[in-house]
């Protein structure tokens, strides 16, 4: 069973990415908070339900104690939904999965240890994946921008700037993987359940103070149940949390790289649903990407 829930988790999250990038519009300058609104609801719903069904006690300094990993995680996830408005989702759920290598390239560095070939190589297809995504990303930015007789499309308009965003995403996601490394390994500061209810209570913290400032202080549109993109995306999401548990439960080392690769199919359901077209060499620059996830993946799950 654990091979049937590692591919549900990667199709849930990479479903999830497309329903972010159905929910973000680059004209509402505030719907990345809509987005953490509805994940941040789902979420405190999920460890409440969580919390109940497997008899877990809570102790809500917990939130305090986790803070600096929830926050780097919140806010990653943040920056990506802001992201999301202005670059295709074929480049953003690649590059920001890449934060895999970040991690692990922080580990070696405070915790060293002696890396494999094969952890070595992953960190420098990342790395060179990611660059050449920027590289060309900017140069349809200037060809774009000489097509002065043309409408330059809106993510051009704030320049290379939109390729940062998913690397900010994958730079913060992976201090906040680091951290929870330090958090639940190496110094063993707070439990796995307690990492996890603190982290999802903490984000609906987060949601409930981002539907304030956009729904009172804003006085922005916002009706929860009418966000349907955004509602499907935090369910995917969760739901794939839920079957990743089983999958890393069942067979770790062949897990962990399937899972890895969800960001593939975000590709293939951003070709399919949202009709991106990318140029070829975007489409190796993705592929070398992916494959540097999926040796860390297998690496880090031998």
């Amino acid at each position: 069973m654990w091979f049937i829930f590692s591919i549900l988790t990667a199709v849930s999250w990479g479903a999830a990415n497309l329903f972010y990038k159905k929910g973000s519009d680059s004209n509402d300058r505030f719907s990345h908070l809509k987005i953490v609104t509805m994940v941040g609801f789902v979420m405190g719903i999920h460890a409440t339900l969580y919390m109940l069904i497997k008899g877990v006690s809570f102790d809500p300094f917990d939130m305090i104690r986790y803070f600096p990993v929830s926050a780097m995680y919140i806010l990653s996830m943040t920056i990506g939904y802001i992201g999301l408005r202005y670059i295709e989702l074929s480049i953003a759920a690649p590059v920001q999965n890449s934060s895999g290598a970040v991690s692990a390239v922080l580990l070696f560095l405070f915790f060293p240890r002696e890396m494999s070939f094969i952890e070595i190589l992953g960190i420098v297809a990342v790395t060179a994946g990611v660059i050449g995504l920027a590289v060309f990303e900017k140069q349809a930015e200037t060809a774009a921008l000489q097509a002065s007789n043309e409408v330059i499309e809106r993510k051009y308009q704030i320049g290379v700037l939109a390729i940062t965003f998913p690397i900010l995403y994958s730079l913060i996601d992976g201090l906040g993987t680091f951290a929870d490394g330090i958090y639940l390994d190496e110094l063993k500061l707070i439990s796995e359940d307690s990492a996890l209810l603190a982290y999802e209570f903490t984000f609906l913290i987060a949601a409930v103070i981002s539907y304030f400032y956009v729904k009172i202080i804003k006085r922005e549109s916002f009706v929860i149940f009418k966000e349907h993109d955004k509602g499907l995306a935090a369910i995917l999401e969760t739901i794939g949390q839920f079957f990743y548990v089983f999958a890393m439960a069942g067979n770790a080392i062949i897990a962990a790289p399937l899972i890895a690769a969800h960001g593939i199919f975000s590709v293939l359901l951003s070709r399919l649903f949202l009709k991106e077209v990318l140029t070829w060499r975007q489409y190796i620059m993705i592929a070398i990407v992916m494959l540097g996830i999926i040796l860390l993946g297998t690496a880090e799950g031998g």
